[in-house]
């Protein structure tokens, strides 16, 4: 089946498009991150990727008019804040073809506004490269306009002269909408699943819509991911309720936690096996400071987490900490684990959250909070390990090797922890880099790791249609020769884990069709048939919940 985005209205969109053809230009805007630091030292990648971006126009006849100049004083020329991105839109004639290029992280907010009110057709583009990177910061803006429900169409290339990338331009110039492969998507048929996996999931979701849940929230909204924030009125009908925090709150809290409370905790993962990789220059290394600050925001949330009986947390440190304590990662990555360093409560001594995860939701994305729940408790429930986390799909390539494998291998990596146990040895896998000072001023410790080999379970809940959707899909993670995973690092970003995957049934070009998320969350099971069992279970838990199941690929 081959669906446009959003059901663009064919007759409306081809119309304009006739419109358009007889000027052939084309607007182009760039969307940027708000850090200037990181806006300076990505603009010659965004540079590259919009000359071939304008010879690919170009080639087809059409004209690239640029909507907003290079900024001499700042070094860049991106969109880097929400009023510039309304004022540049003032300028653009309302029915014109515009184009959203992006080679590097990017906040969606800044170019909401205007996408909003434009009439002429949409297209995001980026570059396929793991770099800095366009392509996350790309599905982000994708998920936006789907939770926004404005019209768009979406493209990625590594060189921009491939078939694929030129037929689908081709197609936007002349119908104002691009068609995309989607026939790996169906809707979830709960009558095909076996019966006592129905009843299993039904009823985990009918206890939490009963009982409910609440979602700890410190500080709504990071880093311009307009779709990580989910209406009230939507989440609450799913039993999910938000407790408001304030990551004031937050700093208030790490200052009650004692040097010796955090010492403690920094000696359990040393204990264990966990490697910091030490220097002394706080501006560029990790020194013992930073992670003696970050064991106090573990224990902090905790106690937290624990006073107002949350269910889950997430902190949202882009933008509001990174000036005022060291990264979040490393807490957010041991909260996920069930074998971790253990917090006590600061009146009675009594250990909190005794043999369990603190369930934490990366980024604050609300998609991620509400999916690690329902894994959690139907991981849970059925005695497998419920550490869970959420990684960017970052980029990803072929792969061939000597003994016949020849598969498309993305790179998922989160920006700065996943739990130790996905990786490969577990803590004594695991190591601590200092934060990339461009994102990370006040440094703070990655919790990096390989992801072993196993059975995945992925997932994204997501916004369309003004309600809750959930993809469901199976994945194996590889296991890699060593200068391979180094190269994939280098690619990316080497101070953060990484995970190897291969998806069951859905090619790389669906997948970034159809996602509607940067992130996508991922949960281990003991063997491929209890993968298949408990994505079984976790459909009908979201069926409960009132959310809409879809499957993707070969489940």
């Amino acid at each position: 089946e081959m669906e446009a985005q959003l059901g663009q209205d064919d007759g409306a969109a081809q119309k304009r498009a006739r419109m358009n053809a007889e000027t052939k230009v084309v607007y182009l805007v760039a969307s940027g991150d708000l850090r200037l630091s990181a806006n300076k030292l990505c603009w010659q990648a965004q540079q590259e990727m919009e000359a071939q971006l304008g010879q690919a126009f170009k080639a087809l006849g059409w004209e690239v008019i640029r909507a907003h100049p290079f900024d001499p004083k700042l070094q860049h020329g991106f969109i880097w804040n929400q009023r510039m991105g309304m004022d540049v839109f003032r300028s653009i004639p309302k029915d014109a073809f515009v184009v959203v290029a992006e080679a590097v992280w990017q906040y969606s907010y800044h170019v909401l506004a205007g996408l909003r009110d434009h009439v002429g057709p949409v297209l995001t583009v980026a570059n396929w490269s793991g770099q800095w990177p366009g392509l996350v910061g790309m599905l982000n803006l994708n998920a936006s306009l789907t939770k926004m429900q404005r019209e768009y169409s979406t493209l990625w290339s590594e060189t921009f002269t491939d078939e694929f990338f030129v037929s689908g331009l081709g197609q936007w110039l002349r119908e104002g909408r691009i068609q995309h492969d989607q026939s790996h998507v169906q809707v979830a048929d709960l009558t095909q699943f076996p019966a006592e996996l129905v009843s299993l999931g039904s009823e985990l979701g009918r206890e939490l819509r009963e009982r409910k849940a609440i979602m700890g929230i410190f500080d709504e909204g990071c880093m311009g991911m307009y779709n990580g924030i989910f209406d009230d009125e939507v989440l609450n009908a799913t039993g999910i309720y938000k407790e408001r925090l304030s990551q004031s709150a937050l700093i208030a809290e790490m200052r009650l936690v004692t040097d010796k409370e955090a010492t403690d905790v920094f000696q359990w993962l040393v204990q264990c096996g966990f490697t910091f990789n030490f220097g002394s220059d706080e501006a560029t290394e990790l020194t013992k400071a930073q992670v003696h600050e970050q064991c106090k925001m573990y224990i902090a949330a905790i106690r937290i987490a624990h006073d107002f009986s949350c269910d889950m947390i997430g902190i949202q440190y882009q933008q509001g900490l990174k000036d005022m304590a060291p990264a979040s990662d490393l807490p957010e990555g041991l909260m996920n684990n069930v074998e971790r360093p253990p917090v006590f409560d600061r009146t009675t001594g009594a250990e909190l959250f005794n043999g369990k995860a603190v369930v934490h939701f990366n980024e604050v994305d609300q998609g991620a909070a509400v999916d690690a729940l329902v894994t959690n408790r139907v991981w849970t429930k059925l005695g497998f390990d419920p550490a869970t986390t959420l990684h960017d799909i970052r980029w990803g390539s072929q792969y061939q090797s000597d003994d016949g494998m020849d598969e498309f291998v993305w790179v998922f990596e989160i920006s700065g922890s996943a739990p130790p146990s996905h990786f490969k040895d577990g803590y004594k896998g695991a190591s601590g880099e200092r934060q990339p000072p461009m994102y990370f001023p006040l440094g703070g410790s990655t919790l990096k790791g390989v992801s072993k080999p196993g059975e995945i379970v992925w997932s994204r809940v997501f916004l369309m249609d003004g309600v809750l959707n959930v993809d469901l899909g199976r994945a194996t993670v590889v296991d890699l020769p060593a200068e391979e995973t180094e190269r994939r690092l280098l690619n990316t970003t080497p101070q953060w884990p990484i995970m190897s995957a291969v998806l069951h049934g859905v090619s790389r070009d669906q997948m970034m069709a159809r996602h509607k998320a940067n992130h996508i969350q991922v949960v281990y099971a003991p063997s491929a048939e209890d993968a298949d069992k408990a994505l079984r279970v976790k459909a009908a838990m979201f069926d409960a919940m009132g959310i809409r199941v879809f499957l993707c690929g070969k489940v």
